[in-house]
Formats: structure tokens, sequence, C-alpha cells
């Protein structure tokens, strides 16, 4: 039934998965005798992350936390798994709520599904076999309010997010052209700020200001097992596509 409701709410959009899918991998690779992938009795999971974008035009995105066992300290927008019974818009903003602790007021902002993206982790076959599997649907959620606004009302979930910032366009940009995967990078501007403001969770319950070294945002995919800090591939496939709307 989810998967239905995705076809038909993403009929003409965008589906991507990064180059080095390790699915994709392994497809086009003889299989040794006796390796199958670990089990997974739910097969490929359904779940939803939420592009939000202030009245001024930029868009929230959070750190995972170190200690989470699956894409630990990636930048990423909130979201996770769609429940059976949910509807697609429902469980991105129940995934931002939990999150972040933002609630949308109804009838103070509008959504546009961006597209789908594949992902898997381990994300490359170089760091192992892949034990998660999801197909991830991006929201984009426009609020009438302001960054500003918005970020007065945060309350992050410090057990899922150690920290989490607004990117504008510019950055985004940079951020979405550091294309994993690809042999080269695309031209970056030379005139960018050498950090980006963040706010990061503190361990007595607090929160302190980050300047956040641009340069950690336009990090790849490494070859190997490697959990420092970067953006997600599935979040720059997103940014691309959110400035391609802000663009129309």
């Amino acid at each position: 039934m989810a998967a239905t409701r995705v076809l038909l709410l993403l009929s003409g959009r965008p589906e991507s998965r990064p180059p080095f899918c390790p699915f994709a991998a392994l497809d086009q690779q003889p299989r040794a005798p006796g390796v199958e992938l670990p089990p997974n009795g739910r097969g490929v999971d359904l779940g939803v992350a939420v592009i939000l974008q202030s009245s001024d035009q930029t868009v929230l995105l959070t750190r995972r936390t170190s200690t989470l066992k699956v894409s630990p300290n990636l930048w990423v927008p909130p979201g996770g798994h769609v429940e059976p019974d949910e509807e697609l818009l429902d469980g991105g903003l129940r995934e931002l709520w939990e999150e972040s602790g933002l609630q949308l007021p109804q009838g103070q902002f509008s959504w546009v599904p961006l597209g789908l993206w594949e992902s898997a982790y381990p994300p490359k076959l170089s760091w192992g076999l892949p034990k998660y599997h999801h197909i991830v649907l991006y929201l984009l959620v426009i609020s009438q309010e302001s960054q500003q606004q918005l970020q007065a009302r945060i309350q992050p979930n410090a057990g899922e997010v150690s920290a989490f910032m607004w990117l504008g366009p510019d950055i985004a940009a940079a951020v979405a052209a550091t294309e994993d995967g690809t042999e080269t990078l695309k031209h970056l501007p030379q005139d960018l700020p050498s950090s980006v403001p963040a706010v990061e969770l503190a361990e007595n319950g607090g929160a302190r200001l980050l300047a956040l070294p641009t340069s950690t945002l336009l990090r790849t995919t490494p070859a190997t097992a490697d959990c420092r800090e970067r953006v997600s591939s599935g979040t720059k496939f997103a940014l691309t596509l959110w400035l391609q709307h802000l663009g129309r």
C-alpha cells in the first residue's frame, strides 16, 4: 500500500541512487558460492525525509549522533521510517517533530514531493556487505515562518541529533556540487565562507554556537569505513532538487 502511494505521488519525479550503490555492485558481479546478503526480514524499507524551507529560503539539516549504529555523524534532513498505516506527509511531519521538536501549524506551510533515493548502509561495498536498504522519499515542506522564528522553537532530540544548521542556496549549491562517486569535483565558487554557523548540543543539555568548517560539508563518501562527519549522498541529491525547485 505504501509503495503504491509513493508511485502515484512521484509519477514523473526524479529517482536516483549513488553510483557506488552496493546493491547495484552486487548485481553486476558474480557472487562467490555460499556468500549471501545478510537476512533482512523487512525487505526494503520506506523512509521519508523533510527538507524544511523557511520563508527566507534556508533549509534545515541535522547531524546524526555519533552513537547511532546506522550513518553516525551524517548531516541529513529530519526523517525516518514510514509506518504502514501512515500517510507520507504525516510520517514526515512526525519525524520532523520527533527529531527537532518542530510542529508546523496547519495552514502555515505547503509541501511538494521532490524525489526518491535508494539508500544502503554500509554505503559502499568496500565498507562491507549492506545490512540496511531503504527507498527514501524527500518532501519539500515550505513554512511561512522565518528561520529565526523556527529556530526559536527547535528542541532537538539529543538521542538522535547532535547539531543542526540552516543552509542557504549558495552553500547548498556548493555542497550538492561535491557529488559522490565522480572522478572530478564540479566547479566550486571561490568566495565560499570558511565556516557555516551551526548549533551543537552539549552533554549537559544545553547548546553552543559552532563555526562548522565549510570543508566538512564538502567531503565525499570515502572508499573505506570512516565515520567522520559529512553530508550524506542522498542529502546532496535532495539539495540539488531543492535548488531546481527554487529556480522555477
